[in-house]
């Protein structure tokens, strides 16, 4: 049975991540391996990552919108959804311009340096007025639920916030009352 790498997910790329390898190892980045890809850091933050997928190998930049891209070879995996994140996909080896590259990795590792990065944006609080009137009824409740994290807590309230009709509001809040008192989360069966 052939090994099958993890950051490769179709086991068809090696010789190429290996090159890509061999270009960043010239850099001062420290490879660790994280989520089962090669990820390079400085200073234990990811600056970039090599994997492998169908139809292209890629190195991605943490904080690749940052970069100057000049030849507007970076593109958003995942529109709308990924702020920082940027791409570069290769179909085959010729194509790496291990100068290029280099550029690109040395920019990033200069706005790592620099401290330019992305920071994940702060959710809105939520405030359910359903949930407010059963607290101010019910105060083993309300202690109940101040013992989750915050995390938590706006699990149960979006759960019963997404709610269009009251009596969806209804249902779900008698399905997370025993959860609450119980002390357990809304998703910790999947976790």
């Amino acid at each position: 049975m052939e090994e099958k790498h993890i950051w490769d997910k179709t086991n068809q790329w090696e010789e190429e991540l290996e090159y890509l390898k061999s270009i960043i190892i010239k850099t001062e980045l420290v490879e660790m391996v994280k989520w089962g890809a090669p990820v390079y850091t400085l200073n234990n933050k990811n600056v970039l990552a090599i994997g492998g997928f169908k139809n292209f190998f890629t190195i991605w930049f943490y904080n690749g919108v940052f970069l100057k891209d000049s030849k507007k070879v970076l593109v958003n995996a995942n529109e709308g959804v990924t702020k920082a994140l940027r791409q570069w996909h290769f179909q085959s080896k010729e194509e790496i311009d291990e100068k290029l590259v280099l550029s690109y990795i040395q920019e990033a590792i200069e706005n790592e340096k620099a401290g330019i990065s992305s920071k994940p944006a702060k959710k809105e609080a939520i405030v359910s007025e359903f949930m407010e009137e059963h607290f101010k009824s019910d105060m083993a409740l309300k202690k109940a639920f101040e013992l989750f994290t915050p995390f938590k807590q706006r699990e149960f309230l979006e759960y019963i916030e997404t709610a269009k009709q009251e009596k969806t509001k209804i249902s779900r809040f008698e399905k997370i009352k025993p959860m609450i008192l119980e002390g357990i989360g809304l998703n910790d069966k999947y976790r």
